[in-house]
């Protein structure tokens, strides 16, 4: 058991930068949604001149869909690493970087129409100012994780989800509300699973909100409890939920 304490530990110093996880591939497997949000954003990107990509992490989604990008390209941020990261990988392209806190109510900081499409994968936002700075007939896609991810792995560790009501039921009135027609809504429910439990540590030391305060020291004893599951299944597995909302401001 010392041996794997010791590999924890390790893996609770691994660094952690932008919004890549490709150092879990094989360790950790998401299932697959109904839906690809790359798909559908590269679609409404090959028909815009403009885009806004909210808390874009490294730009590592924005990235992968470069060949169908606008000719204006507008980013925010606000993790410091992550800004830096933005700006060196991103700037060079002819991204404009905006190192701005975004969150559910606050302002952002760009002028009125501004927008054919804004982007949002996994990151709060303003419903009055999404719909502000979108051009009349814009659209704004977002993907969001649901406020119950992965609430099974957080209750081995004596944690529950910090935002249970990030739902579509909470979002959708919102958007409508602020002069947005939703033209697709859908949520999925699947499986996250870890092939093993330093995987796990890796996962939760990225994803601090999920179990504050997170630590090997603090949490052995339920890291434990996770090694011993792991030898009865040979993996574990845990409650995924996402949905994805596209919504247009009207012509």
């Amino acid at each position: 058991m010392n041996t794997l304490i010791d590999f924890w530990q390790q893996e609770e110093t691994q660094p952690f930068i932008g919004w890549d996880f490709a150092y879990l591939d094989g360790r950790m497997h998401e299932g697959q949604t109904p839906w690809s949000y790359r798909e559908r954003a590269g679609a409404l990107l090959r028909q815009a001149t403009s885009v806004l990509d909210m808390d874009t992490g490294g730009g590592e989604c924005l990235l992968e869909m470069r060949a169908d990008w606008p000719t204006t390209v507008v980013v925010t941020e606000e993790y410091p690493p992550n800004v830096t990261l933005a700006r060196t990988r991103l700037e060079p392209l002819g991204v404009t970087v905006v190192d701005v806190e975004l969150r559910l109510h606050d302002p952002m900081p760009f002028a009125d129409a501004t927008f054919d499409i804004v982007l949002n994968r996994h990151a709060a936002f303003n419903v009055d100012e999404v719909a502000r700075i979108l051009i009349a007939g814009g659209t704004f896609l977002t993907q969001q994780v649901h406020g119950m991810w992965a609430h099974d792995l957080l209750a081995v560790f004596g944690a529950t989800p910090q935002w249970p009501d990030s739902t579509p039921a909470r979002y959708l009135p919102w958007l409508q509300a602020a002069g947005l027609r939703v033209v697709m809504a859908e949520d999925w429910s699947g499986d996250l699973v870890f092939s093993d439990v330093g995987a796990i540590v890796y996962y939760l030391k990225a994803v601090p909100w999920l179990v504050p305060g997170f630590s090997v020291e603090k949490h052995l004893p339920a890291l434990q409890e996770l090694q011993a599951r792991l030898e009865k299944e040979n993996r574990l597995c845990f409650a995924a939920k996402k949905y994805i909302i596209e919504a247009r401001r009207a012509a």
